[in-house]
């Protein structure tokens, strides 16, 4: 079950509660949004590979091309460079890259993924997932989308009203995207945006070890 990507997404990553698992954690989320009255709608998943450019003659350090998918959108992908820029393509991306090998060689132990349980609360759609690495759970990732508004500016307050209430203080603060395009509506480029942001998270994943005890399953 896929959405219409016409409201703004917001992706954070959550802390592992002190003294519990990943796993205790994200079962600790799932009960306290069905407390508020969330119901089940299904799972989700998020992933992402690295690919090595190879060959450079430049002498300058490569830049890194990820290749990301979405359950939401399984007939398309999206490719983004380190730091820019990124496009959309159909599913078939996936085997240009394999022809592609000579020039972009694919990281494999660097695929990172996130998956979990999805939910809709009124007019919210919320995603928990587990994010993992080589089998290994390196965090928590929280998705949230307000389907009803389309224009970002204006749905920030209430997107971080209702994140405190399961999140508590943790929280996160306005995002720049929030604020990049403040009068203009949401785009199919925003789902750009929602991608960016699981990048800067399985970035940040890569960079860290671990919680001991939290292999994935």
């Amino acid at each position: 079950m896929g959405t219409s990507q016409s409201g703004r997404n917001h992706v954070c990553q959550v802390a592992v509660s002190e003294g519990k698992s990943v796993q205790q954690t994200v079962d600790a989320l799932h009960k306290r949004l069905e407390q508020l009255g969330a119901v089940k709608q299904g799972n989700f998943w998020v992933d992402c590979e690295t690919y090595h450019a190879t060959g450079n003659a430049t002498g300058q350090p490569s830049k890194l091309l990820y290749v990301m998918h979405n359950s939401e959108t399984p007939l398309s992908c999206m490719a983004l460079f380190e730091g820019g820029p990124g496009l959309s393509a159909d599913a078939n991306f996936d085997v240009l890259m394999v022809k592609l090998k000579s020039h972009f060689q694919n990281a494999k132990s660097h695929k990172v993924e996130s998956r979990g349980a999805r939910y809709r609360y009124c007019d919210f759609l919320v995603k928990i997932g587990t994010v993992a690495m080589s089998s290994s759970a390196r965090g928590i990732s929280v998705e949230v989308e307000y389907c009803a508004c389309v224009i970002p500016g204006d749905c920030w307050n209430l997107m971080k009203e209702f994140m405190q209430s399961f999140l508590g203080p943790q929280a996160p603060e306005l995002p720049s995207l929030f604020t990049s395009k403040p009068e203009g509506l949401s785009a199919p480029v925003d789902c750009m945006d929602t991608m960016s942001q699981y990048l800067e998270l399985f970035c940040r994943a890569r960079k860290q070890q671990g919680p001991p005890g939290s292999g994935a399953r």
